[in-house]
């Protein structure tokens, strides 16, 4: 329970090492057709880079493991197999638990080949290798690195000596699958299929996802799997190729899914009573007793008169809850309110009772007035200032810069960024930022996908025009796929540019500190690697999945905010070197408490949460979240993010972008429509303005 610490287990560790040094020596004198090399490939220590090997060349059942220079004899040999196995020799000898212990410490062996659950194996997307039976990972005794170091099973920590290449020097990912379909689609389930991805190696495994979230895992030789969904609920289904070395392939094509309900219900909940409403400056705040309803209630929209300005959801079996807040109105304004409820077959109930009320002759809030400065028929994505107080954003699906006058709402297209490519997904024109010293060079720093990864560029804004003749490509080779990329830029107090990568739906690259993905990552402004960078590269952080907003507050400290898979979504405080946990942890779930894993400030449902973009004002933290529809306020206080509050819960739907505005405001941005689907211009959003108190 206190994990893998050497300390503590050196002393049988010694014993255990010089023990096979006795009793293995015979086997050490095994003839040359041993070990020769054979067809499987080696498996390699992260932490050391050498290979798992059976001790002394033996083929005896029962020869030990340990880890040893590569050579590319048959004791290094292994093979997975359909059946879970790593086989080794080219034989039918295993990789065996020994008396199919399921504690720490337990010792591993070659065996003949039984089918046992104990010799059966997951190689997983973070470098770990575990134990069907006993769930622990393949540990390095000790974490030890010089040859002879045995092999044993241990509790997951995470460490470097739990991950290992499963594929010695294979860089190629496999190609897509294709050709993905439903088939059996019914309330609660559905069928999914695809064609075989093809690979120089050999594909492992299959990974498939909903919208970004990873569902399910299954073999390379299986080709449709059995999926449980959610009634009523559209998901965007696909599939990934993975090789055993970790690479990833690019994504198949999405396939939607609108499974119908499991039961057909016409009838409507009951009426939310007893609306009630407070007044505090510019903010109300609605009460209301619950509704009833035959299945369940799901919804409660809240009309500000005729007009739909929130909705509160229900979270799984959670019911919704019954306390709404209405933030940025007008001062010395009266105001009608009423509630209805909403099941998940959109029967909606007679409305509440109605409540008038009448706002302050000040805001005397955190959050005042909101103004309408915009709309886009795209997704506002990047969006920065000028010194002048003229907004720039980019348009992520059409791949163009808008130049946009917030006191008049007048928008100029100041050109298309050059090689953009989107990835029917998440990729496209993405993250955007000024220059520091922008009235001498009239530099835009620009993250997008390319057709072949995602990169940073710089390219001059000259007379209201993208210059680009003068386009200069800071940094490429960061990986794309579908979901995952990431995408924020933002220039520090120090001069630097910071940007945030997604591990591009493959976890190995978060940990790896080699990759540019699953990443902060710190630039000078001309592309160079600064020097005091912790790693030698651009890399400032690692272990992150698909980290977003980036915002620094008043002691030059840098907080980012990342999505989570299907549990929780996190903000960090970033420091140099720091490992953030991604694949071994989401937020604080999975083995977060592991030594070395900094842990988040502020973990977020994903119901409430899927938040992209993160602004501070006057050391006040400022999330907009999409799957959660809102905006979260939490003040700076230390390390810690305290006072937390909510504001637009659904008044605006899904929000992407929020950025400081020069008044000591704030900009903020929805994604409602076409944002998962790469379509430009097939969307309806809003560019606000937010004053705060």
């Amino acid at each position: 329970m206190f994990g893998h610490a050497p300390s503590q287990r050196k002393p049988r560790r010694l014993l255990a090492i010089l023990v096979s040094v006795t009793v293995l020596t015979a086997p050490l004198l095994t003839t040359s057709d041993t070990a020769s090399a054979a067809t499987g490939t080696p498996i390699t220590g992260t932490a050391s880079g050498r290979c798992l090997d059976v001790v002394g060349q033996s083929t005896a059942s029962g020869a030990g493991i340990n880890i040893y220079d590569c050579t590319g004899n048959a004791n290094q040999a292994w093979t997975f197999t359909s059946a879970g196995e790593l086989r080794v020799y080219d034989s039918p000898m295993c990789l065996d638990v020994a008396g199919q212990s399921t504690t720490p410490g337990a010792k591993l062996q070659i065996y003949a080949c039984n089918g046992g659950a104990n010799q059966q194996w997951k190689i997983n997307g973070n470098g770990t290798i575990t134990g069907v039976q006993s769930g622990l990972c393949l540990d390095v005794v000790g974490a030890g690195t010089a040859n002879s170091t045995l092999v044993d099973l241990w509790t997951c920590n995470g460490g470097a000596n739990q991950q290992w290449k499963t594929t010695a020097g294979d860089s190629q990912p496999p190609s897509v699958p294709g050709n993905a379909r439903i088939s059996d689609l019914a309330c609660d389930s559905v069928t999914f299929a695809w064609n075989a991805a093809g690979d120089n190696v050999g594909v492992a495994f299959y990974d498939v996802y909903h919208d970004g979230q990873l569902i399910k895992s299954v073999s390379g030789s299986t080709l449709s799997t059995s999926l449980t969904v959610v009634p009523g609920v559209t998901w965007g289904l696909y599939v990934n190729a993975r090789d055993a070395a970790g690479n990833v392939s690019q994504a198949s094509a999405t396939v939607p899914v609108t499974p119908p309900q499991c039961q057909v219900d016409t009838q409507a909940p009951t009426a939310p009573g007893s609306l009630t409403g407070t007044v505090s400056g510019t903010t109300v705040t609605l009460r209301w007793s619950a509704s009833t309803d035959n299945v369940a209630v799901k919804f409660y929209d809240i009309y500000r008169g005729t007009t739909r300005v929130g909705t509160v959801t229900a979270n799984g079996t959670t019911p919704p809850a019954t306390t709404f807040t209405d933030s940025g109105l007008a001062a010395n304004t009266a105001y009608t309110y009423y509630v209805v409820a909403r099941d998940a077959q959109a029967n909606v109930s007679a409305h509440s009772n109605t409540v008038s009320l009448t706002t302050g002759s000040a805001c005397g809030n955190p959050v005042c007035a909101v103004t309408q400065i915009a709309t886009d028929t795209d997704i506002p994505w990047g969006l920065a200032t000028l010194p002048d107080g003229i907004i720039l954003y980019n348009r992520r699906d059409a791949q163009n810069i808008i130049h946009l006058n917030p006191a008049t709402g007048a928008k100029t297209d100041v050109g298309t960024v050059p090689n953009v490519q989107s990835t029917d997904g998440e990729g496209g024109l993405t993250g955007l930022a000024i220059s520091s010293t922008y009235a001498s060079d009239h530099w835009l720093y620009i993250m997008h996908t390319s057709p072949t990864d995602n990169r940073i560029v710089r390219i001059k804004l000259e007379n209201d025009r993208l210059n680009t003749g003068t386009e200069q490509v800071l940094l490429s080779g960061i990986l794309r796929n579908k979901f995952h990329d990431g995408g924020r830029l933002r220039f520090g107090p120090d001069g630097k540019l910071y940007a945030s990568t997604g591990d591009a739906q493959n976890g190995d690259n978060a940990q790896n500190r080699t990759s540019l993905n699953g990443k902060v990552l710190r630039l000078n402004p001309d592309g160079s690697v600064p020097s005091d960078n912790p790693f030698g590269n651009a890399v400032w952080s690692y272990g992150h999945r698909n980290p977003q907003g980036l915002a620094f507050d008043s002691q030059g400290r840098l907080w980012e905010q990342e999505f989570g898979n299907a549990v929780m979504d996190e903000t960090n405080l970033i420091t140099k070197g720091g490992n953030y946990g991604w694949p071994a942890c989401e937020g604080t779930s999975g083995t977060c408490g592991t030594a070395g894993f900094i842990a988040p400030k502020r973990t977020y449902p994903t119901a409430d949460g899927s938040c992209s973009g993160i602004a501070i004002v006057r050391d006040v933290l400022y999330v907009a979240c999409e799957r959660g529809t809102r905006m979260y306020r939490e003040v700076i206080s230390g390390s810690d993010l305290t006072n937390v509050q909510t504001y637009f819960n659904g008044t605006y739907g899904r929000l992407r972008t929020v950025e400081p505005a020069p008044d000591g405001g704030l900009w903020l941005t929805t994604s409602n429509n076409g944002d998962k689907d790469s379509i430009p211009n097939n969307s309806n959003e809003r560019i606000f303005h937010v004053a705060l108190g």
